[in-house]
């Protein structure tokens, strides 16, 4: 194990092909937008935020230029606004919620969001008055959008918290699977930074489930709960499908991953699974297919998403594949892969592609799969007691709310919830950071007891 005391900003120069494609505002544009909300009685914004933000409040606080208000405001419920102000599916949650949007121009939220959350960073606004951390001792497996989410809360409650993080620097899929240009890694280093000056401490380069790291030796390293945010990291694959093992049919979470340690300086281009003027075919519909073919579009490929159902029925962001379509990725709908065939090198060459025109014959030099994950069974299968559904997801009850069947350990996000969005990932482990404190607090008034009861026997 090696512990990670400060975070490293060692990047390369940025490719200009992978520059933030939505600029902030600036702080006039920011205080004018904000002035549009009409602060509604009964706000819908909120209804549609997941973690219900008290968005007209910060809102408001902006409009008067009050940025350390409406920075209090908003962390007093989110620990990630500068990543859920770039990330979250903003037209389909508070935006699309605003009143205003019936006529065609919703207060843009998300925006505002990042601004007071960039401008904190900026300013070095935030100083919590944070409380001893003498409430219990919480470990958390896994950095994403779960695990910080925990551990923020759980900090600002007087818990000593530590994250275990398998990957060498924190921020899970925040870091590693969400392209530069959708979400900096600076970005992501500063809100991690900021959960570190809450005294959450990080373990990176330890992957609990090997190196004879497990739960039970969590345990008896004296931790009273343990939270895992492990999300789900196994791509699903096509394996009934002839000639998936090809050489050029691979998962679009490694592509993304080479390409996001390319962009950092940590590996050379030729590790990247894609070289320019290639033809490129995506498979699937969601965020992470968004992600790759506006990936590879950025990389200099010729790009076709082949997606099974309809435009309407795709579960993308409907930004992310407006923004797709702009940069000139394809897409062909009701459209699923029947073999991959191989070409005269021996690696893929074409595809069978079944269409509502029929059955043909495409050539793609390679092919990435977005069809969804799992969870790995690495903590599981290390652990007695942890029970999981037929698909690998954690079971957990609901009091104390996100436990699992082994006591003390709890479970939260994408490896309970299917894989979901930051925001919603976020929403269930501010549940489960609740169930936690109720836990320990419980067990540390049990074992009170017990030692005055013990001392009354003695006397």
């Amino acid at each position: 194990m090696s512990e990670q005391i400060d975070q490293q900003n060692n990047t390369a120069e940025q490719p200009s092909m992978f520059q933030v494609v939505n600029e902030g505002f600036t702080t006039r544009e920011a205080i004018e937008e904000a002035k549009r909300c009409l602060h509604c009685k009964i706000p819908q914004c909120k209804k549609g935020c997941p973690i219900e933000n008290d968005i007209p409040d910060f809102v408001h606080e902006l409009s008067m230029g009050n940025m350390g208000a409406a920075m209090s405001i908003i962390n007093a419920k989110s620990n990630l606004p500068a990543i859920c102000g770039r990330v979250c599916p903003h037209e389909k949650q508070c935006q699309g919620h605003c009143v205003l949007g019936k006529k065609g121009k919703p207060v843009q939220i998300g925006k505002l969001e990042q601004f007071i959350a960039d401008f904190d960073t900026k300013m070095k606004l935030s100083r919590e008055l944070l409380p001893q951390k003498t409430r219990g001792r919480v470990a958390v497996i896994g950095s994403g959008p779960a695990g910080l989410t925990v551990a923020g809360d759980l900090a600002r409650q007087g818990f000593n918290v530590t994250i275990f993080e398998g990957q060498a620097e924190p921020g899970g899929v925040l870091m590693y699977g969400i392209p530069e240009y959708r979400l900096p890694k600076t970005v992501v280093r500063d809100e991690v930074s900021k959960i570190a000056a809450l005294g959450v401490q990080f373990i990176t380069n330890c992957m609990v489930g090997e190196n004879n790291v497990t739960i039970d030796s969590l345990f008896r390293a004296g931790y009273d709960a343990i939270f895992m945010g492990t999300g789900t990291s196994v791509p699903q694959n096509m394996d009934s499908t002839p000639g998936s093992k090809l050489h050029g049919v691979s998962q679009s979470t490694y592509f993304l991953h080479n390409v996001n340690a390319y962009n950092e300086g940590a590996l050379p281009r030729d590790m990247v699974p894609l070289r320019d003027g290639e033809k490129v075919g995506v498979i699937g519909g969601g965020n992470v297919a968004m992600d790759a073919a506006r990936t590879a579009i950025r990389l200099g490929a010729d790009v076709t998403v082949l997606y099974r159902k309809t435009q309407e029925e795709m579960p993308a962001i409907k930004s992310e594949y407006e923004d797709a379509v702009k940069e000139g990725v394809k897409f062909e709908w009701k459209t699923t892969v029947e073999a991959f065939l191989k070409g005269k090198n021996g690696r893929l060459g074409s595809c069978v592609l079944n269409t509502p025109e029929g059955e043909r014959v495409e050539n793609f030099d390679r092919i990435y799969l977005a069809i969804g994950s799992r969870p790995a069974n690495r903590i599981v299968s290390t652990t007695a007691g942890i029970e999981v559904d037929e698909k690998g997801y954690v079971k957990v009850v609901d009091r104390p709310f996100g436990m699992t069947t082994r006591r003390g350990v709890f479970a939260g996000g994408d490896v309970v919830h299917r894989p979901q969005t930051v925001v919603l990932a976020m929403k269930a482990a501010k549940e489960v950071a609740q169930g936690i404190a109720q836990y320990v607090d419980a067990i540390k008034l049990l074992e009170e007891a017990k030692r005055i009861e013990k001392e009354g026997s003695c006397s």
